[in-house]
């Protein structure tokens, strides 16, 4: 997934827009009209040739090909020639620009009396398909990637469609503002967005619903963005501006709309989501008096940030953050002062917290300076790369007297908590076995961005057990505990790092449970897809979510029967762990992983690595307090 622009939307002509769009930024555009005064599947070898060289120049690639094709209601055998003559065009394009994806539609741009028909007439649905096979078959013979827009036809329009055609690789255009004030978005905006992404190849982000200004209410692309990411979209998220306020210049509300797209960019993994609204009406007691927090690294924290700002009880003090442009970025969305200087920060007396978002292998650098500066430490996770900086980080902090708290975001969530209830509550009778499984992919721009921190030992604390499975590792080291000895191999499969990114465990509990894991960042599909299942002489569970789930899965086996329904219905009191945090300090509130937690889940990984490099996968024990 990558953000993009319909070049066409500026107003200018194809050349005279580039610079505007490689000044914002982008890397990558989308070609519709005003490519040299024509639409782009109007255009000569020579002229495909021209626009390749422009985009060589500018460092730039083409993300979708948006066409008009089949853009009209069931057509005569005239037209019909003319959308297959121009199909042939956009091949053309598609050759000379390397790109297969190809914005398109299907014939069917109904009246209002026909309005959603397609969804459930079986006889327009067979005129449809009659009249768009010869464009299918050429299309899919020619491998192009085919993503149905919904301007004109509703999404499940465009699902029936896709069904019927059965290529799986075709999929929605995803316009968000065409379809938000729907009743389903209304009914459940969370299950709504996951069920457009689950289908979507590409999405369009429209001026109106996404910049200040043009709505009432504004579409939460935080939330959209990060969804679609965890559902393993690998188009373009492009500014199909269509500009609403003509007020102001289409070149200025297209570099709002991307600007919009920039700033809402997910985060890595799910767990940097967080639902802002779970803070909306509520005030917490201390909301007077809130704890002033000072976020030190960007990249995550960009969202931790605006995180701060919409929890009742907290309040952003600044943000801090070595690339200047980091710093300027979120300090501006934000509000607050900014600066490259840590210390600037440290000597601030109005700051009470540091909440570390660095590289791994830097929070204990940061957290030590913080902890001997006497401000109290909230670290995302993992805690640190190295058991030993963890233990530092906690005496300092208990010499001091502070607060030392871990970002382990899952141990607030309905679905672990829910977990950990049945559990502890012995719903599954005695337990016995459970198995955990986490596929992803990432790339290996992925692993070089950023100093290419990302994979190493030292700053990221190994691959992907450490940075992405850490999430689930917590997890279940929440809900079933600590394992007193652990089994683990490694193995760098399909990347050019030097830790892992393939690896399976086993936990041995005293009670003779045992927990196999697995986590791999090798996945085909761009997702987040995690399993579960654990069972006992009791009873079982069963939950997942992503790869080729539409929407969560949850199942419950009790009393001889499967059910949705959890037995213990669990909901956290906090909407966030920085939410938590500032509960504690206020009101003395149990945090929710404290320092102490946060090592013991640590201690765990590290026993894992030190049976897969020193003990050839055999048995190790798990050191889970501090000596």
């Amino acid at each position: 997934m990558f953000p993009s622009i319909f070049t066409d939307e500026l107003a200018l002509d194809f050349a005279d827009t580039l610079p505007h769009l490689k000044e914002w930024g982008l890397k990558h555009c989308d070609l519709r009209g005003r490519v040299f005064g024509r639409a782009f599947e109007s255009l000569s070898p020579e002229q495909l040739a021209d626009v390749k060289k422009l985009l060589d120049q500018h460092g730039m690639r083409i993300g979708c090909l948006q066409s008009s094709l089949a853009k009209v209601h069931l057509p005569d055998q005239e037209r019909q020639a003319a959308e297959a003559e121009k199909l042939e065009g956009i091949l053309r394009a598609a050759d000379a620009l390397d790109c297969r994806l190809v914005r398109a539609f299907f014939y069917w741009q109904p009246p209002p009396e026909l309005a959603g028909a397609l969804a459930i007439r079986p006889d327009e649905q067979q005129k449809v398909l009659d009249m768009f096979a010869p464009l299918a078959e050429r299309a899919k013979a020619a491998g192009l990637l085919l993503a149905f827009e919904n301007c004109g036809v509703t999404p499940d329009e465009v699902f029936v469609l896709l069904d019927a055609l059965g290529v799986p690789a075709w999929g929605l255009a995803w316009d968000c503002c065409n379809t938000w004030n729907c009743d389903e978005r209304r009914a459940d905006e969370n299950a709504f967005v996951i069920r457009m992404a689950q289908r979507a190849r590409c999405v369009h982000v429209k001026a109106t619903g996404a910049v200040a200004g043009t709505a009432d209410e504004l579409i939460p692309y935080d939330k959209v963005l990060q969804i679609c990411d965890n559902a393993g979209i690998q188009g373009p998220v492009s500014a199909e501006t269509h500009n609403p306020d003509r007020s102001v210049d289409n070149v200025e509300m297209s570099r709002r709309t991307v600007e919009v797209i920039q700033k809402a960019w997910p985060t890595a993994a799910p767990g940097g989501l967080f639902d802002t609204k779970k803070s909306e009406g509520l005030v917490r007691p201390w909301a007077d008096d809130p704890v002033r927090f000072v976020v030190v690294g960007l990249g995550m924290g960009h969202s931790r940030s605006k995180l701060i700002k919409a929890t009742s009880g907290t309040e952003l003090v600044g943000v801090c953050d070595l690339v200047e442009e980091r710093v300027q970025r979120t300090a501006e969305e934000c509000d607050v002062p900014g600066s490259t200087d840590l210390t600037r920060w440290l000597d601030d007396d109005s700051v009470e917290a540091v909440y570390v978002l660095t590289e791994t292998g830097n929070h204990a650098e940061v957290a030590l300076q913080a902890l001997d500066a006497g401000k109290h430490v909230l670290s995302t996770k993992p805690m640190e790369a190295s058991l030993a900086a963890c233990d530092a980080m906690i005496r300092l902090a208990e010499e001091k007297g502070l607060t030392l708290a871990v970002d382990f975001s899952r141990r607030i969530e309905p679905g672990p908590l829910a977990v950990k209830a049945a559990i502890d509550a012995g719903k599954l009778g005695h337990r016995l076995s459970a198995e955990a499984s986490l596929k992803i992919l990432r790339t290996m721009d992925y692993f070089n961005s950023n100093g290419g921190w990302r994979g190493t030992r030292r700053w990221d604390g190994g691959g992907v057990l450490s940075n992405q499975n850490i999430h689930h590792i917590d997890e279940l080291a929440f809900c079933f505990g600590i394992p007193s000895q652990v089994r683990c191999s490694i193995w760098t499969q399909d990347h050019d790092i030097e830790a892992e990114d393939l690896g399976a465990a086993t936990w041995l509990y005293d009670d003779g449970f045992v927990l196999s894991m697995y986590a791999t960042s090798c996945y085909p599909h761009s997702t987040w897809y995690f399993r579960l299942e654990a069972h006992g002489t009791e009873g079982a569970l069963s939950r997942a979510a992503g790869g080729p789930l539409e929407k969560p899965f949850e199942r419950w086996f009790l009393d001889g029967a499967w059910g949705d329904k959890a037995p213990v219905p669990a909901v956290s009191d906090w909407t966030s762990c920085a939410d938590n945090f500032a509960a504690h300090l206020r009101t003395g509130a149990p945090l929710v992983c404290t320092g102490r937690d946060g090592r013991r889940t640590q201690a765990t990984l590290d026993a894992m690595y030190r049976s897969a490099y020193d003990h050839d996968g055999g048995w190790v024990n798990v050191d889970a307090e501090l000596p």
